[in-house]
């Protein structure tokens, strides 16, 4: 049968030549290109900023100059506040306290009545002792007007010679008596002072460990308190043996100024001077003992507290000093880097003296006024270019770096244009 076309019918569409997925694929390859390109020449621009005319990398530091100064010599030790008296306050007679005249951590005075103890039987021992001297006095007066009279007897040879002598001795006898009683009289008198209980120094009584109305013995084993002295206060600290000939050198190391700080070091407390080294060296640790002392009159320094001590050796004058994060180390020695006119720098070795954990002074190698590097000098060698605090790296470098890149970018858009154009021909 023949094929009838009916008209009106829409015609069947026929699909069209298919697109090769090769262009695709190089196309895509052609865009992961250029942006590779565009990336090392950014790279490369930001490299050429960074490097100044030499084409070295330029580094930013922080810079010092050399001043001349002062150095203080410091000894530093670990001490612990020691009272110049610490006295157990206790009684000398035994009896009844019948008084405390002082309250629980109280500042006394020296001589101020601390406590007292029941007086009576201590005043009747002593009226006792007078009575029994007067008595040998009137005895010892009698024996003497008896030795007068024999003599004068003896003398007309009324009596005998024996008579006299034994009269003599009874004289003698009398007045040990009288010298016995007089004794007597000072022992009770004194009995008697020791019911009051003074402060014998200066300083804070603790707290009290018997109260009034006990029965306490003298010298017994619990104390009525404990007295420590606070002004002037003591310190008490270890040195090596290798440091005793720098403070034995200045005048036996007595006067030199001390400074006590508190446990972490970093606030001064009180300032004294160095009162006396010990004689000998502990063999165990290898150290010495050294006294300081502090006036405290506001009481700052607490007994057995432990201070940082630092003593003042001695001062050096116009020394050269830098700050210590100037100077390195390297297999040659010490050394600082210096800053040169052109904005560079050079290594030079120096010779370090003492120093603190701040600054330090420069023996030989280095002249006032010099500028050294501080910070930064682990990236830097001999002629290398420098950025100083508040500059910018050097306006030449970073513009030829941008242009290339500029110009990298075009080549590599042009390049892309000419294979796009390639591709629709």
């Amino acid at each position: 049968m023949s094929e009838q076309i009916i008209q009106g019918a829409p015609r069947p569409i026929r699909p069209g030549p298919r697109r090769s997925p090769w262009r695709t694929i190089v196309a895509i390859l052609v865009v992961v290109v250029v942006a590779v390109l565009a990336a090392i020449g950014l790279s490369r621009c930001a490299s050429k900023g960074a490097r100044g005319s030499t084409g070295r990398p330029t580094t930013t530091v922080a810079i010092a100059k050399a001043t001349s100064g002062e150095m203080p010599i410091r000894l530093e030790a670990l001490g612990t506040v020691t009272p110049e008296a610490t006295d157990q306050i206790n009684t000398r007679v035994s009896g009844m306290l019948v008084q405390v005249n002082f309250k629980e951590g109280q500042l006394v005075k020296k001589g101020q009545l601390l406590a007292l103890i029941d007086p009576r039987p201590f005043q009747a021992a002593l009226d006792q002792a007078k009575g029994q001297l007067q008595k040998d006095k009137a005895a010892l007066a009698d024996a003497e007007l008896d030795l007068a009279r024999y003599k004068k007897l003896l003398a007309q040879d009324s009596i005998a010679s024996q008579t006299v002598d034994t009269q003599a001795a009874l004289v003698k006898q009398d007045a040990a008596a009288v010298v016995s009683d007089q004794a007597n009289v000072v022992a009770a008198a004194l009995n008697l002072e020791f019911c009051k209980i003074p402060a014998p120094v200066s300083g804070r009584v603790g707290l009290r460990q018997v109260d009034p109305g006990n029965q306490i013995v003298a010298n017994g084993a619990t104390p009525i308190t404990v007295l420590t002295q606070l002004d002037p206060v003591d310190v008490v600290f270890s040195i090596p043996e290798d440091s005793i000939a720098e403070l034995t050198s200045h005048v036996g190391g007595a006067g030199l100024p001390v400074t006590a700080y508190d446990r972490t070091g970093g606030t001064a407390i009180a300032n004294g001077s160095l009162f006396a080294i010990d004689s000998t060296i502990n063999t165990t640790t290898g150290t010495v003992n050294g006294k300081a002392r502090f006036s405290n009159p506001r009481g700052v320094l607490f007994p057995n507290q432990f201070v940082n001590v630092s003593v003042l050796v001695e001062t050096l004058k116009n020394q050269v000093t830098v700050p210590t994060t100037a100077v390195r180390h390297g297999p040659q020695g010490d050394f600082v880097w210096v800053l040169q006119p052109n904005q560079t720098v050079k290594s030079r070795t120096v010779k370090v003296g003492p120093g603190t954990a701040e600054t330090v002074t420069i023996a030989s190698g280095l002249a006032v006024g010099e500028t050294v590097i501080t910070e930064g000098g682990d990236r830097l060698r001999d002629g290398g270019k420098v950025v100083l605090p508040g500059q910018r790296p050097a306006a030449g470098g970073g513009r030829s770096g941008r242009g290339g890149h500029r110009h990298g970018a075009g080549g590599a858009g042009g390049a892309g244009s000419g294979g796009n154009g390639g591709s629709d021909q």
